[in-house]
């Protein structure tokens, strides 16, 4: 499937889906409100069969976080960026782990350096951070660290 074939596809699957033309791979922006039911769609439908959730990661723009997903379907050797725009006061979004079982410690991941809440998530805990770090989330800008004194 070419890049203007899988635009099309998901135009199709989701009207709203706004598409990023900056980087080199196809990238949506989708609404967190959309996300669930477009995730299942992506994994699930013949024609797409993203079968392989390739890393997920959280970008912090201080007014915002950006959830990012980079698909790739080993069928159809295509691949997908998908983003998500949370509120940084209140970030959350569906847990995708039940889809795709990779997101179950990146979204972990997610969770404790960025505070992002995935909603049904069977397991959101810290991974990497010892006891006492919840809550700190220290990739956030807004993070400070009176040690270091590191500041953005």
């Amino acid at each position: 499937m070419t890049n203007e074939e899988l635009k099309i596809k998901i135009a199709e699957l989701l009207p709203a889906a706004i598409f990023d033309e900056a980087g080199e791979f196809t990238a949506v922006n989708v609404d967190a409100a959309d996300w669930k039911n477009f995730s299942r769609q992506l994994h699930f439908d013949e024609a797409l069969q993203f079968d392989f959730l390739s890393f997920l990661t959280c970008i912090d723009f201080k007014t915002h976080l950006t959830m990012l997903y980079h698909f790739d379907s080993y069928t159809f050797h295509h691949n997908l960026v998908v983003k998500i725009k949370l509120d940084a006061a209140k970030p959350e979004v569906e847990t995708v782990s039940d889809i795709w079982q990779t997101a179950n410690f990146h979204e972990r991941e997610v969770y404790e350096l960025f505070g992002v809440h995935f909603i049904n998530h069977p397991d959101l805990r810290l991974l990497i951070l010892p006891d006492g770090w919840e809550g700190k989330n220290p990739l956030r800008k807004d993070f400070e660290d009176a040690v270091n004194m590191i500041k953005l």
